[in-house]
């Protein structure tokens, strides 16, 4: 008796089938394996985390019993790591019950440390964070979340997830009401500094700051301001926020900021409100997706110096997806990115991007499923190992829901 194709592999037919038709060879991909399975779902979250310890050994992931829905107050999830030397052994680290399904818990080692690791929760009415040293199991808490750690593992620079939980929903976490939820643009929250050998921490940007500096086109009498996707530069000397005020009908308007590790030096890079998905090139230039730049109307990746209105160039039109997730290689030669899911079949497509060359190297076709959308859509994400060997990406398994996939990329960016 033959059985019937699944899914998965009834797509891949059509589309070899279409490819035939056309005379053209089926595109090949580097090696891929999952390195998690059921029973859970896991993945890992946001791109500009460390997921791969130091030795490359471990990957971190949060591991969840249900998908599909937004996480309650009640909802727990557990964390914990994949050992690649030992069959992907699942090594349980922890829980937690301060997530959400972009960007998890902030799980993620602390740079300069060979064994230890942060991540957040929340015990009682209070957002903490843990560190644990996986190898000793020595752990205690902090009284304050993290979002970004500095590299020298000391700080951090951190938000106030109860109002990003209010402004936009699948980033913040639940369980704790908006203090200032009636302020458009509260003195008393905002962007965090937090000290992770003391746990002290401190508001270095507030809120109102923010909605009274510089320009801030269609601030409406109801916009609400709020902070998040924070990003520590290399040099460990300042950081990227995004400012954020609601519109009507749950839109928003973004501005991309810089300052110093006290807050002092606010500097608009992306004043026009369209601003997204960004990373450091190096302590002075940064690579965001932005819109309406250097005659480009439309959505592109583009370099910024660490200025005011800090254009330098567009990188990659046309070639190096518009919407993805950046991350820099191999000396800052290659750019790792990712698509949305594209075209009927959502097929979501990790890619390298080399810049001298303008080329482009698909790693992979990951079907995404119409159900994984909104909130609770499973974004690649990638995420290279630390020498560059490995990239690991969040997808959704056939059968097994969402699971952390690897895939080998080695020789491609020599």
């Amino acid at each position: 008796m033959t059985s019937l194709p699944t899914r998965r592999q009834f797509l891949s037919s059509l589309a070899l089938g279409s490819l035939a038709a056309r005379g053209q060879e089926a595109p090949k991909f580097p090696p891929v394996r999952v390195i998690t399975k059921g029973p859970g779902f896991h993945w890992f979250g946001y791109y500009d985390k460390l997921q791969f310890s130091p030795d490359n050994r471990f990957v971190l992931s949060n591991k969840v019993s249900f998908e599909h829905r937004s996480p309650t107050a009640d909802d727990e999830i557990e964390v914990g790591m994949v050992d690649l030397h030992e069959n992907d052994k699942w090594i349980p680290l922890g829980k937690t019950r301060a997530w959400c399904w972009q960007q998890g818990c902030m799980l993620q080692w602390i740079p300069g440390t060979e064994s230890k690791v942060i991540w957040n929760d929340r015990e009682k009415d209070q957002f903490v964070s843990h560190i644990l040293d996986v190898k000793t199991g020595e752990k205690h808490t902090l009284p304050s979340p993290v979002y970004a750690l500095a590299p020298n593992g000391k700080e951090a620079v951190s938000c106030d997830f109860a109002r990003v939980a209010d402004c936009r929903p699948g980033y913040g976490y639940a369980g704790i009401k908006d203090r200032f939820f009636d302020e458009m643009a509260p003195a008393g929250s905002g962007v965090t500094h937090v000290n992770l050998e003391t746990g002290a921490s401190k508001v270095i940007v507030s809120h109102e700051i923010l909605s009274k500096t510089g320009e801030i086109m269609q601030n409406l009498p109801d916009s609400k301001h709020h902070a998040y996707h924070l990003l520590v530069s290399p040099d460990g000397k300042r950081f990227i926020m995004l400012h954020r005020w609601t519109q009507p009908k749950n839109g928003h308007l973004t501005r991309l900021i810089t300052a110093n590790m006290d807050g002092s030096d606010l500097r608009i890079v992306i004043p026009n409100g369209y601003a997204s998905h960004f990373i450091w090139r190096d302590s002075t230039h940064i690579l965001s997706q932005a819109k309406d730049w250097l005659g480009n109307k439309e959505w592109g990746d583009f370099l910024f110096e660490d200025k005011d209105s800090g254009i330098v160039s567009e990188i990659g039109h046309g070639v190096l997806d518009s919407g993805g997730h950046l991350t820099y290689l191999h000396n800052n030669e290659w750019i790792l990115n990712d698509t949305y899911p594209k075209g009927v079949r959502r097929i979501q497509t990790p890619h390298l991007y080399q810049i001298a060359t303008n080329k482009r190297i698909d790693l992979g076709e990951f079907h995404s499923p119409r159900e994984y959308s909104g909130e609770w859509r499973v974004d690649n994400h990638p995420r290279s190992s630390r020498d560059e060997r490995w990239v690991c990406i969040d997808a959704p398994q056939e059968g097994q829901g969402r699971q952390l996939h690897l895939i080998d990329i080695q020789g491609l960016i020599t």
